[in-house]
């Protein structure tokens, strides 16, 4: 007689069943922003498309003359990047919310995005003889800088004695964007018209310069980024019942944050430097699925990461067809969609506990 299978705990099946819906939403969301624009292809010619690519001659290719070369130059590059820099922020938002204890944590909290912004803006006021056929790569290599030294600078600054309080990271996060912020205003005054205008748009954030060079540099330091951050999972679970708990059970707690901070750091650097700013990602997409599995990071990050690509992918979607011949600044989208729901959200969360203190 065999024994029965074992039964999943609840919250286990949950993990699972959002893993794989999001996963289907995402291939559903990914598809859907393939076939829309002004080109027209249908879904079976997307996937033709691909499948010919892989040296499989089966389904139909785009009817289009230009549906072909308008999938591969345009339209794929902008969503597999999209895929990218939404995983990348979604995972470094819950990242940071493991690292700090506290579910309103994001990476700007300790100058990520505004470093990265100032590197971009440092390059975007260079007389344009300086950075010739490569500006746009100048530009994202610069943000990409501005955001790792800007996080070496906060850390250093807020350690102190071999040791790194959160407040004191949080305290010197918030000086450090505050200066960045007065360093932006002054590039904006100094700076002439048409890179003034540059700097408003970048940090706008849009996925309008997708190209499958700007993919190849992302993507490896996007994977990197999230299979360090999947193998902190159990650490990070230790690290949720208190720094006197985790050091008691023999968790060396400021390497953990050290390695955590390098990684949120790489992630969302990569996931700005082509992008622009785009914000709430990291914030909302985390806080919504530790609502629906759990604080156990095992599933929080890898849905964190799925979660913000999918949200991502459809925020650039309705970016470039919500209105006809334009696109919309994604990160103005992200801002105004992701403020007042997070809003809701606190307020949900503060009428589940009968209010705060």
């Amino acid at each position: 007689m065999t024994a029965p299978a074992p039964v999943l705990p609840a919250r286990r099946r949950r993990g699972v069943v959002l893993l794989c819906g999001l996963v289907v939403a995402l291939l559903a969301a990914a598809t859907l922003s393939a076939v829309s624009g002004q080109t027209p292809v249908t879904a079976a010619e997307v996937l033709g498309a691909v499948l010919h690519r892989l040296g499989i001659d089966a389904g139909p290719l785009p009817a289009h003359p230009q549906g072909e070369a308008t999938l591969w130059v345009a339209r794929f590059p902008r969503i597999v990047l999209g895929l990218l820099v939404g995983a990348a922020l979604g995972c470094a938002g819950a990242l940071m919310q493991g690292v700090f204890g506290n579910p309103l944590a994001e990476p700007g909290v300790i100058g990520i995005s505004s470093g990265a912004a100032v590197g971009a803006c440092l390059v975007i006021v260079l007389p344009g003889s300086v950075l010739g056929a490569t500006g746009s790569l100048a530009v994202a290599g610069a943000a990409f800088v501005g955001g790792l030294v800007t996080t070496a600078v906060v850390y250093a600054l807020a350690r102190a004695n071999g040791r790194t309080e959160v407040v004191t990271l949080v305290l010197t996060g918030v000086a450090v964007n505050a200066f960045a912020a007065g360093v932006l205003a002054f590039l904006v005054y100094v700076a002439d018209p048409s890179a003034r205008e540059q700097i408003v748009f970048w940090q706008l954030g849009s996925l309008n310069g997708a190209t499958w060079r700007s993919v190849g540099i992302v993507a490896p330091m996007v994977v990197a980024g999230l299979v360090g951050s999947w193998l902190l999972a159990r650490r990070l679970d230790l690290l949720s019942l208190g720094e006197r708990a985790a050091r008691h059970v023999g968790l060396d707690v400021e390497r953990l944050r050290q390695v955590a901070i390098v990684l949120v750091a790489l992630l969302t650097s990569a996931g700005v430097a082509f992008t622009g700013i785009i914000a709430f990602v990291g914030l909302v997409v985390p806080h919504v699925v530790r609502m629906v599995a759990g604080p156990g990071h095992r599933v929080l990050l890898p849905a964190s990461a799925l979660g913000g690509a999918l949200v991502l992918v459809v925020a650039d979607l309705v970016a470039r067809t919500a209105v006809a011949h334009a696109e919309l600044p994604l990160g103005m989208l992200t801002s105004l969609v992701g403020g007042p729901f997070f809003f809701w959200l606190l307020r949900r969360t503060r009428a589940s506990q009968g209010g705060w203190a």
